[in-house]
């Protein structure tokens, strides 16, 4: 690993581990960020995908080189690929954010569309592998990668000498492994937690049977750490060094990544936010007032999606309330209504009246509204003003 990292010195960033003053106000940790999204290709993967490939031979990189990826670990091939003048083809699922398509196409790579998820897509780059002679780069499971996914544990342990704890998103389980292995000389070792994503928890499933499982795909806003599969490599290194694996729902990812861009002004994607989804949603015990660390794994996320999660977290955050009301039908019904919200401070976004296909009774009709809101206290203040002044709320 040692080695691996001065390989990688002249093209992967040393990434900054800064304190969190704000976040760690919010958690009750001393919270520090090692922001993976700041990597050239923005993510954590081009330190595993450059280790291999620089070691490949020169016969080897005359054949090209193939991978499979959701997206970070396509563009982290296609960089390395780049930077050794090495042809390279990426199989992505035909659910792949536009952002990670775009980006890796931009870097040079062949791209084809496959697939639901990142085992289809495996599945058909290993057969253009054996068509066409390309050497195919494993996302995670290949030593090389860990070893290159490790570095960042090498650089934590610089950069926060006294540690108690690192939070690392899990998918296949590369990048864990890597730091695990990092830090697993450590004394006192720090604790080390991974996170999944609920929709996806491979890992997790694994190591309560004790081998490896297949799970059947399911969507994710995480879609960087959606394997349905853990590598026969990661999979011993997980068990063996990590101390704790824990999931995160969709709603706390969502949420997480708003707290994270509202409070710290740090853009990171779904899968990228999952350590902090876990510590903001007491998703991990026995850390108050510990030296933590946190992976901010990855920042490529389409911004498409990232106005979907954005509007997902603001609702779970109480600042964005849906409500129907009962108000009666007749001109300025809804008017006094809304001036009943409007006087508790509240923003209507949206609102539509329905007097047909409900339950309301003649001469009444039910109006939904979307309210912004100051957080959940204040929705219900709102209720309750609206209660108050006569009105059903449902």
């Amino acid at each position: 690993m040692l080695d691996a990292r001065q390989r990688l010195a002249p093209v992967v960033l040393d990434s900054p581990c800064p304190y969190s003053e704000s976040l760690s106000a919010l958690t009750g940790c001393h919270l520090h960020l090692k922001l993976e999204n700041l990597q050239p290709t923005g993510s954590f993967k081009v330190r595993g995908s450059s280790n291999k490939i620089q070691q490949l031979s020169d016969t080897e990189r005359a054949a090209g080189v193939i991978t499979a990826s959701a997206g970070n670990h396509a563009q982290g091939v296609a960089y390395a690929a780049a930077q050794c003048g090495i042809q390279a083809t990426v199989v992505m699922p035909e659910t792949a954010p536009l952002a990670k398509i775009q980006g890796t196409r931009a870097l040079g790579a062949t791209i084809e569309l496959h697939g639901e998820g990142f085992d289809d897509a495996s599945a058909r780059a290993r057969q253009l592998a054996e068509q066409t002679g390309a050497i195919f780069i494993h996302a995670f499971d290949d030593p090389q990668v860990i070893a290159g996914q490790g570095t960042a544990g090498l650089e934590i342990l610089e950069q926060t000498p006294e540690l108690d704890a690192v939070i690392v998103p899990v998918g296949g389980g590369g990048l864990i492994g890597g730091i695990a292995l990092a830090l697993s000389e450590r004394q006192p070792r720090p604790r080390i937690i991974g996170v999944q994503a609920a929709q996806m928890p491979a890992m997790c499933r694994s190591l309560e049977t004790g081998n490896i499982l297949a799970l059947p795909h399911a969507n994710t806003i995480a879609d960087g750490i959606a394997v349905a599969r853990v590598g026969e490599h990661t999979f011993p290194l997980v068990r063996r060094y990590v101390d704790d694996l824990v999931t995160v729902t969709e709603e706390e990812l969502a949420s997480a990544l708003m707290v994270l861009l509202e409070r710290e002004k740090t853009l990171a994607e779904g899968a990228g936010v999952a350590g902090f989804a876990a510590l903001y949603n007491n998703r991990i015990d026995g850390l108050r007032g510990k030296r933590v660390v946190i992976v901010i794994s990855g920042g490529n996320i389409d911004m498409t999606a990232l106005a979907k999660i954005l509007e997902r977290g603001l609702e779970k955050d109480g600042r964005l309330t849906e409500l129907k009301v009962v108000v009666p039908d007749k001109p300025g019904g809804i008017a006094d209504m809304s001036a009943v919200v409007a006087g508790q401070g509240a923003n209507i976004l949206h609102i539509s009246q329905n007097r047909s296909f409900t339950e309301v009774r003649l001469g009444e009709a039910e109006v939904d509204m979307v309210l912004e809101t100051r957080g959940g206290t204040h929705a219900q203040t709102i209720i309750d003003a609206l209660r108050k002044n006569g009105y059903e709320v449902k």
